[in-house]
């Protein structure tokens, strides 16, 4: 009984692996757009003391992978190929969190001082995004060659697929470099516009 069990699991093992070579058939090359969402700004003052002459951002990364999939379905009722076709990802800040120390009066030469400030570590971020648009289509488009089309045997089974080659994406070598790469740069050009501090030599003038 146990020989014929186990010589019936293999025979199932051998027929899903020789499905799925099938599904590499459907392979195909898939569109990648890629779109930077709208972003927001919010300030406030936290009732705790912060650094007089620098406020924070706190910036949030939307990182989001819309998949649109070719289902092929297999003769004899083999099972189904999931692939992907298409892919609209949305990556890009949708909120800046700023805030400034509450000993700057609101609307105060040097509460507007701070803010501006901290408005140059803002547009950095959305420069990094800009700059970076070729190197993140190009990653998701290697990334998205790179999956292979996945084999299901019921029909049930496919929004399970899909969610399969979504985590592929999303945890791609390529993906997760270019991320590395932008966050990188990131903290680069926030550092660069801290060390040049022109912000001290503003908030002078307004005390003076």
């Amino acid at each position: 009984m146990f020989k014929a069990l186990a010589f019936l699991m293999s025979m199932c093992f051998i027929t899903a692996a020789f499905a799925e070579d099938k599904c590499v058939a459907f392979k195909t090359k898939p569109l990648v757009r890629i779109n930077k969402p709208d972003w927001v700004k919010k300030v406030g003052q936290p009732l705790k003391m912060m650094d007089l002459y620098h406020g924070n951002v706190v910036a949030t990364l939307v990182d989001e992978y819309d998949i649109i999939v070719n289902i092929d379905e297999l003769p004899n009722d083999e099972g189904y190929c999931v692939g992907i076709k298409d892919i609209n990802a949305v990556i890009g800040y949708s909120d800046f969190s700023v805030r400034i120390d509450m000993r700057h009066a609101l609307d105060s030469c040097s509460y507007k001082t701070v803010l501006e400030h901290e408005g140059e570590h803002i547009r950095a971020y959305l420069s990094v995004i800009d700059d970076f648009q070729d190197d993140l289509r190009d990653s998701v488009l290697s990334a998205a060659n790179s999956i292979l089309p996945v084999f299901v045997q019921d029909e049930a089974d496919i929004g399970d697929a899909i969610d399969d080659l979504n985590v592929k994406l999303q945890t791609h070598p390529d993906l997760i470099l270019v991320k590395q790469k932008i966050s990188a740069e990131e903290e680069i050009r926030n550092i660069k516009i801290d060390e040049e501090n022109k912000q001290y030599l503003e908030l002078e003038h307004c005390n003076g």
